[in-house]
């Protein structure tokens, strides 16, 4: 069995999403497994070349995990022969590193949102398309075992006609006032800042599109209003500033075939059920609950008949009557569609995550924030291709 090299541009993996989870649990994962293997039985091993501001951080971060590769030089990086740039750092910045690695003739992976704006993500596919080069762009959590077991239902037919769909999204995210004894917050400040591309409508409605579209049906209307609960937060650099962008979103969206979806998104709010994420579909033969690991179903005959009695106490236990779904051995998201990507870059597989679906979650994005300020439906035009 041979090894065929794969090197990958890495940028923006200093930050807590593209250490962990593309180069730690994904790349580096993949390395340790010896590679993904092909139809052939050759063996793809990816070789990834560290990109970074900071000197020392990118240096720490190689010795660490023992990647051999690093620079502080992109402009040098790109000029080299790694096939693929992937791209997680900071959204404002993203559309311009897109297009020097697609003028510099790389596969583009990336992680979303594409860009802060449709039209910018529409011109990145665009440019893609007429370099014809392969792109990508991290939809993880398609790759969940908790929504996986939800696909595979509704594939088995489980919930009869699909009715609704209810996700509660979030959890409580410090402000970081050290002075007053305040834990660190968990997300980096400009999160919450509009001008530097922060806000959970553009963050998460991308997620919500692709999630919604590939389980349950394309989204077709949005109605969306957010929030910002939280006027103040407290920098990395312990230094207090006003929150511009939103921190919470109330969505509802219409999909194909009349199916109604609402999502709480918030970073203002405190967990009391399965997950960070939780998922709850009806249909008209049965409903199921995911969060991201976990799932359970509870089919119309196992269905309680409650009857509305606020003088006693519930006699029904609610959690009851519900089947926990058996694992099926799932690996990991992020690692799942970087092999599948990888694989696609050396003609093995179609790969149909591209720059087009990164270019939907912006468009949803985008429409749920005008939404909110004209207080209105919208519907959701279909982008051409």
């Amino acid at each position: 069995m041979s090894d065929k090299r794969i090197g990958i541009i890495m940028h923006g993996v200093t930050g807590r999403m593209g250490m962990n989870q593309h180069l730690i649990r994904s790349i580096l994962a993949i390395r340790e497994q010896g590679g993904v293997t092909l139809k052939n039985g050759t063996r793809l091993m990816p070789d990834p070349l560290l990109v970074g501001r900071n000197a020392a951080k990118v240096e720490e971060l190689a010795r660490k995990h023992g990647v051999q590769r690093w620079t502080t030089d992109l402009a040098a990086a790109l000029r080299g022969p790694d096939e693929i740039f992937f791209d997680a750092a900071s959204t404002q910045l993203r559309p311009k590193l897109l297009k020097r690695a697609i003028a510099a003739g790389k596969h583009i992976y990336c992680e979303k949102p594409v860009s802060t704006t449709l039209a910018e993500a529409k011109d990145l596919y665009a440019a893609a398309k007429k370099a014809r080069v392969k792109h990508g762009v991290v939809q993880d959590k398609l790759w969940l075992p908790g929504l996986m077991k939800l696909n595979k239902l509704r594939e088995q037919g489980f919930f009869g006609r699909i009715l609704a769909v209810r996700g509660e999204f979030g959890y409580w995210v410090f402000e970081g006032d050290a002075h007053h004894s305040q834990p660190p917050a968990q997300r980096p400040s400009w999160n919450y800042r509009q001008q530097e591309g922060g806000g959970i409508i553009l963050d998460m409605l991308c997620h919500w599109r692709y999630v919604l579209d590939n389980l349950f049906g394309e989204v077709q209307a949005v109605s969306c209003l957010g929030a910002t609960h939280i006027p103040y937060r407290w920098d990395e650099n312990g230094k207090k500033y006003k929150a511009t962008a939103d921190d919470a979103a109330y969505a509802t969206f219409r999909l194909a075939g009349g199916v109604i979806a609402h999502f709480n998104s918030s970073w203002a709010v405190r967990v009391r059920r399965d997950d960070l994420l939780t998922i709850h579909v009806d249909g008209t033969e049965g409903s199921a609950v995911a969060g991201l690991r976990r799932c359970y179903t509870q089919s119309y005959a196992e269905t309680p008949k409650p009857v509305w009695n606020p003088d006693i106490p519930q006699p029904i236990n609610f959690f009851e009557n519900w089947t926990e779904v058996p694992d099926e051995g799932y690996d990991n998201a992020f690692k799942v569609q970087w092999e599948l990507f990888l694989k696609h870059i050396v003609g093995e597989g179609p790969f149909r995550w591209g720059l087009l679906e990164g270019a939907k979650g912006v468009q949803l994005a985008e429409l749920g924030l005008k939404s909110w300020r004209q207080k209105k439906w919208l519907d959701v035009p279909k982008l051409k291709s």
